[in-house]
């Protein structure tokens, strides 16, 4: 009887080494590269994951670019339209936002003597939000700025 379950086993040994077997044996070794596959697919996800979050850090810091060339260019306005500064406060606004690679797309003047400004810039978007964002391909920036209370 020991003999004779030491050859089965040895046979068993042998058929799961050259790929024959029993069912559950031939299971196992579908299974080869299983894991390859796995873990290919999870670095592609993880790959889209991280230029999805690029991307949206992107538009992010583009907004912030936006917001702070329309704060400048509102305080620039605001204070050429009170007379602190000499010039024009839109030309001076436009100025302003351009040295900050940004384009002065409104500027309106409002108040007692128009010495309160709206300032509105925008900033244009990496390339990749400009192909997805389809038609807005840029970050927008407002400010207001007038004489103190």
């Amino acid at each position: 009887m020991a003999v004779e379950r030491c050859t089965r086993r040895r046979s068993a040994v042998a058929a799961v080494a050259s790929g024959e077997g029993t069912g559950s044996q031939k299971r196992a070794g579908r299974q080869d590269g299983a894991g390859t596959v796995l873990a290919a697919g999870l670095a592609l996800v993880l790959c889209l994951l991280l230029a999805a979050l690029a991307g949206a850090a992107q538009a992010s810091l583009a907004s912030a670019r936006a917001g702070k060339a329309a704060d400048l260019a509102a305080l620039a306005a605001a204070d050429a339209a009170r007379g602190l500064v000499a010039g024009e406060p839109c030309r001076l606004a436009a100025q302003v936002a351009a040295g900050q690679q940004a384009e002065l797309r409104a500027c309106r003047r409002s108040g007692p003597g128009g010495a309160v400004v709206d300032v509105d810039t925008a900033v244009p978007l990496p390339a990749v939000w400009g192909v997805l964002a389809a038609g807005r391909a840029e970050a927008a920036g407002r400010a207001r700025a007038g004489p103190p209370p």
